[in-house]
């Protein structure tokens, strides 16, 4: 076991050596992905070597579950907030809005996400099966209750979910694609994706 993992209360010093060196591993496994990671490239990044490293962390993989731990704390937080307080149509449209900001301040977080969904979630499928099912259920649930009482247009709760996180993190896990293809208007394409989606699912689900 890392040694700083195994003390009580740690010091000012190895709470910000440890969050130095989440950081730098998170950049690296977005970029690389987990296979393509190792503590070589973390240990470059962040600046601390990587006996150093070693002291706060077993390993690699140790770091990877960290980040994905943090992760999944706020990867549900926004449909967590799809409530029935408001106007379904407008709800729905509030989660597009928050999903593609998380894109756009997390993108790094999205696409470590993505890359160990791609390889299979070997380290979190636990987490997407229970969860991430559990929350996506009874947000759907919701969903249905809104097209029983006429409120939006028959569609599939789990399908429009998944469509919400295709259309959304598709800014974050595709980044380099959406800005080669367009060019110039780069820089305003949070805001014109913001835009597109809200008028797209709007005229979706409005009756």
């Amino acid at each position: 076991m890392a040694r700083a993992a195994s003390t009580k209360g740690p010091t000012r010093i190895q709470r910000e050596k440890t969050e130095a060196i989440l950081e730098a591993a998170l950049e690296v496994f977005a970029t690389y992905g987990y296979r393509g990671s190792t503590l070589d490239q973390i240990a470059a990044k962040s600046g601390i070597s990587k006996p150093n490293i070693l002291y706060y962390f077993d390993g690699k993989e140790t770091i990877h579950a960290k980040l994905l731990a943090r992760l999944l704390e706020t990867w549900l937080e926004p449909l967590e907030h799809l409530s029935d307080a408001g106007d379904p149509v407008d709800e729905i449209c509030a989660y597009v809005g928050r999903k593609l900001a998380m894109s756009r301040d997390y993108p790094r977080e999205s696409r470590l996400f993505a890359n160990e969904v791609l390889q299979g979630a070997p380290r979190i499928l636990d987490e997407l099966a229970g969860p991430l099912k559990t929350l996506t259920d009874k947000k759907s649930a919701l969903i249905q209750s809104w097209i029983n009482a006429g409120k939006i247009k028959a569609i599939d709760p789990h399908h429009l979910i998944f469509s919400i996180w295709a259309t959304t993190q598709h800014y974050a896990d595709f980044d380099v694609q959406v800005r080669a293809v367009l060019s110039d208007k780069a820089d305003a394409r949070f805001e014109q994706a913001a835009e597109f989606l809200d008028t797209m699912y709007r005229a979706t689900l409005t009756p």
